[in-house]
């Protein structure tokens, strides 16, 4: 009998303190941000986890060139429209001087003027070859730019079929040595410069004929040009 009380009294203790810690946890629960409890859990798991290295997003630079030009220089990128939806594109010094953005990007030939002391562009136009008489728009428009300009120039469609021999030969003077090898719907981009020279070592031009058996379909593939040029030639 007296055995059967002791195991009563510590069966009655046992439930007591189970009751008794269970409140208190409660308690603790209750009292005790959550966070304060659920960040030492997250910092232990994080412990075995390697670090993630991870490269830094590339700086964007000037005309999307993929290094930048160095201090002193110009940068330019000159891109001929592709198919049927890709325009045209001329940008120098990270301005778009002709584009669809901009609005003035259209069939045949588009041309910019830049000053070249200043960077800034002065005028730009687009001469359709494909129907109208525009080469000799074409023409008295690169005769216009002042000495001392640079004329960045490329093809969108066709840039051929109705230019003249004259205005050909202005822009072999200018230093074109593909302006006679362009054909129907031939991709072309150019770069010159108008009373002074330009340095050998960048690139100036660039011609690509259309082909049937391209991603077009017949119609030009984009090609493009860029480089830097020093600011002082002049």
């Amino acid at each position: 009998m007296w055995l059967k009380q002791q195991h009563l009294v510590k069966l009655a203790g046992l439930l007591l303190t189970s009751c008794a810690a269970w409140y208190l946890g409660c308690l603790f629960a209750d009292l005790i941000p959550k966070e304060t409890i659920t960040t030492p859990i997250v910092n232990l798991q994080d412990i075995g986890k390697k670090p993630v290295l991870r490269a830094p997003v590339p700086k964007r630079q000037k005309c999307d060139h993929w290094s930048p030009c160095s201090p002193g220089n110009y940068a330019y990128r000159i891109l001929s429209g592709g198919g049927t939806e890709k325009l045209a594109k001329i940008c120098f010094e990270d301005d778009l001087l002709i584009s669809e953005q901009k609005g003035n990007v259209g069939r045949g030939i588009n041309i910019a003027i830049v000053n070249y002391k200043t960077g800034k562009a002065t005028a730009a136009a687009f001469f359709d070859m494909w129907e109208g008489d525009h080469s000799g728009e074409m023409v008295t428009f690169i005769k216009n730019a002042p000495e001392g300009s640079l004329l960045l120039m490329v093809t969108h469609d066709d840039g051929s079929t109705r230019l003249k021999n004259d205005a050909k030969k202005l822009v072999e003077e200018l230093g074109s040595k593909e302006i006679w090898n362009m054909k129907f719907r031939s991709s072309w981009a150019f770069i010159a410069a108008k009373g002074f020279k330009l340095p050998d070592n960048i690139q100036k031009e660039k011609i690509n004929h259309s082909d049937k058996n391209n991603r077009y379909r017949g119609w030009p593939a984009e090609i493009q040009i860029e480089g830097c040029i020093p600011r002082n030639l002049i």
